[in-house]
């Protein structure tokens, strides 16, 4: 922004705000005004287009803090709260003079300061008393991009060309979103709408194998920059709803599965459920006890640089809760074989000793 257009343009008007109003407001305001023009709610209409960069414009510097208190300093001159003076401070009658505005402006007061006259040149042309810099230099300055601040290139620290006024054009805001997503999808990967500036429907395609809590990032999905700045960024939020029988550890999937005492006793080979819904075999050792867990390589979260997790089968003893007769008389015949043996004398040796 030069300076020439911070003298001739009211921000606080255009963002209907009155110069002491605070952050908090100033920001409520152009979020209000923003979503009014916003080029995709008025399609066609140039003069809403118009409004939207003025609006884009005024909301770059008030929204900066040290920008604005630029713009502020620069405004007063043109209500007459600065004045000025052809040579240094304290001209006629105690006018401050304007090298002393443009040291405030630029945190340049003080001995050694830089000094601006108002002798004539133009831009690139003459310069003031004692070789000091020429105030249509420094317009010029000001109107060709010379004035960036923080940056390098130029007198006063700017890169020339970047932008209209040398200021680093000021990506838009970003915004957030969430998503919930069923397990499965998580897992293999799938598309989610979500809701963007004014409400426009977007397309965000969720890798295989997001987590829980993770963060998307859809960028240029965001906010639009201020002035034709680049628009900001969508942060989604992943939420993942559990699954009934599947859970997750990493890349790895791990499943429950409910075998008979003799299926445990003997050994068996069972069918396990998978995620994509297909089952596996798997081989039960005779005599596995309930908690153990079997591998089943490749059937987990498939993974961003190739291959998959494993699925992880853990077994689980069923006790019974029916017995037929014809059972239970072979319950008690096993019971009858075990007699002498204690299942729990292991547990009491170590009690003892620890």
């Amino acid at each position: 922004m030069a300076s020439q257009d911070w003298f001739e343009k009211d921000f606080y008007a255009v963002l209907g705000v009155s110069p002491d109003a605070d952050a908090k407001e100033i920001k409520s305001k152009y979020r209000k005004l923003a979503r009014t023009y916003h080029p995709d709610s008025k399609p066609g209409d140039a003069a809403a287009e118009k409004r939207f960069k003025e609006i884009g414009e005024a909301y770059a510097v008030l929204s900066d803090a040290e920008e604005r208190k630029q713009y502020d300093a620069v405004r007063a001159m043109s209500r007459g709260g600065a004045r000025f003076s052809a040579g240094g401070a304290g001209g006629p009658g105690g006018a401050a003079g304007f090298d002393d505005v443009f040291s405030t402006i630029f945190n340049n007061a003080g001995a050694g300061g830089t000094r601006f006259t108002t002798s004539g040149g133009g831009f690139g042309g003459g310069r003031g008393a004692a070789g000091e810099p020429d105030l249509e230099d420094l317009l010029s300055m000001f109107g060709q991009g010379g004035f960036a601040p923080g940056g390098a290139g130029s007198q006063f620290g700017g890169a020339p060309g970047a932008g209209r006024a040398g200021f680093r054009p000021r990506k838009g805001r970003d915004l957030h979103a969430t998503a919930s997503l069923a397990f499965r999808q998580a897992v293999e990967g799938d598309t989610v709408v979500v809701s963007g500036v004014g409400g426009k429907s977007i397309t965000a395609r969720i890798p295989a194998g997001v987590k829980d809590g993770s963060t998307i990032r859809l960028r240029g999905k965001g906010e639009p920059g201020p002035g034709g700045a680049p628009a900001g960024d969508i942060l989604l939020k992943i939420s993942v709803t559990p699954h009934e029988v599947f859970t997750r550890d990493g890349d790895n999937l791990t499943v429950d599965v409910p075998v008979t005492f003799a299926e445990a006793a003997l050994g068996a080979t069972i069918a396990v459920p998978t995620l994509s819904g297909e089952s596996v075999k798997v081989k039960l050792p005779a005599g596995i006890a309930s908690g153990k867990t079997l591998r089943v390589r490749g059937r987990g979260v498939a993974r961003k640089g190739g291959g998959a997790g494993d699925l992880l089968v853990r077994v689980q003893v069923l006790v019974p809760q029916r017995l037929t007769d014809e059972a239970r008389e072979a319950v008690e015949v096993l019971q009858r074989l075990d007699a002498g043996i204690d299942p729990r004398e292991d547990v009491f040796r170590k009690a003892r000793s620890s």
